[in-house]
């Protein structure tokens, strides 16, 4: 028999609305209320400001070592503001804008920042899972919070973050065959900064595209300038709007770049040009936000200077708050808290262990 086609539906489509030069598809630009613009932009811009205050706070040895975000923010914005109290959203390590969108607040963020396991803790009725540092090992967890919602019957529906080197992780494509094949609600936000720390993404994958992944596996993928919050909010409000309707899961590709070092203990001149970070630099989600929220009369000159100081002011308290929570003594068995609602028992062991060191160093009264 002679050999026959396949046919195969592999649309993919790459999405951009608002370019870095200010152009703006009028037929494609999604109907934000005023109230909602405004509230993206001050939440992109507390964002901004904090991560170059927690990169100060590192460099005078107040806090530890963190990634910074900047670069990040219409990626996380654009997509979290869809999701409804009652859904998921299940981070990286980040997502700083899309954690203080869903009300993580900065004094949480500066004293988890520092090595306190109490700044991970997840109020009682968030639906937002802590940070996770293990690579592409968080999108596992996503999907088996979409099975449960869709075999509870509600209509949950679950976000999940990471970047393009998670894509080269056994987790990732685990998620996406097994979300694919019980069709799951849960949105697959791709991060691709184009680095994974010092690997470029082309020594990640052989494919022209990340968003194409999703094909192979039978769900809906979608490349969108990720630096463009008006073409992350279209394509994350069309996934949801899919998953919660039964429609399966989808995977976004936000192509974006990270304008600074992948945490504050790496240097990124040594893996990356000067003039590759300047043409990013250039394509600065924040300035090209706020060009077109003045373009369209919303935002004004004096507006952004009250918005500044209003920004600084929380950003301060949010520090002195957290430092005086630091400088107060701590029970160090805290550490094995938050995290398992039935620790396994080898961490149980080691709890008995340190508590036994810490009374027999006198220091038990703290949790005793």
């Amino acid at each position: 028999m002679p050999r026959q086609p396949i046919e195969l539906n592999l649309d993919l489509e790459h999405l951009s609305i608002l370019d870095e030069h200010g152009v703006l598809d009028t037929a494609l630009e999604p109907d934000i209320s005023t109230e909602m613009l405004h509230k993206l932009h001050r939440t992109m811009l507390l964002t901004r400001r904090f991560d170059e205050r927690l990169l100060n706070l590192q460099r005078q040895g107040r806090i530890g070592t963190f990634p910074p975000v900047k670069g990040h923010e219409a990626a996380h914005l654009g997509a979290a503001a869809h999701l409804r109290p009652t859904d998921w959203m299940v981070p990286s390590f980040r997502e700083q804008a899309a954690l203080i969108w869903r009300g993580a607040s900065l004094e949480q963020m500066v004293v988890y920042n520092n090595g306190f396991n109490e700044g991970g803790r997840v109020p009682q009725d968030a639906r937002t899972l802590p940070i996770a540092v293990p690579v592409g090992s968080q999108v596992l967890h996503a999907v088996g919070l979409a099975w449960a919602a869709n075999y509870r019957g509600t209509d949950e529906v679950v976000m999940t973050f990471f970047g393009d080197g998670a894509t080269s992780e056994g987790d990732f494509h685990e998620a996406m065959n097994f979300a694919a094949v019980y069709q799951l609600p849960v949105v697959f936000v791709c991060q691709n900064n184009h680095w994974a720390i010092s690997i470029p993404v082309h020594k990640q994958t052989r494919t022209p595209t990340l968003a194409q992944k999703a094909l192979a596996y039978g769900m809906p993928g979608i490349q969108v300038d990720g630096n463009d919050l008006l073409s992350v909010y279209v394509a994350a409000g069309e996934a949801v709007d899919r998953a919660r309707s039964g429609g399966g899961p989808t995977l976004i590709e936000c192509v974006t770049y990270r304008l600074i070092m992948h945490t504050t203990a790496d240097d990124p001149k040594k893996y990356r040009s000067t003039e590759e970070e300047q043409a990013w630099f250039a394509r600065d989600p924040l300035p090209r936000f706020q060009n077109y929220l003045k373009d369209k009369g919303l935002l004004g000159d004096d507006d952004l200077v009250e918005i500044e100081a209003e920004i600084e002011t929380q950003i301060q308290q949010a520090v002195d708050k957290a430092e005086a929570w630091m400088g107060q003594p701590h029970d160090p068995l805290q550490m094995f808290e938050h995290l398992y609602d039935d620790p396994p028992p080898e961490l149980k062991q080691q709890r008995r262990e340190l508590a036994d060191e810490l009374d027999a160093a006198g220091k038990g009264a703290a949790h005793g």
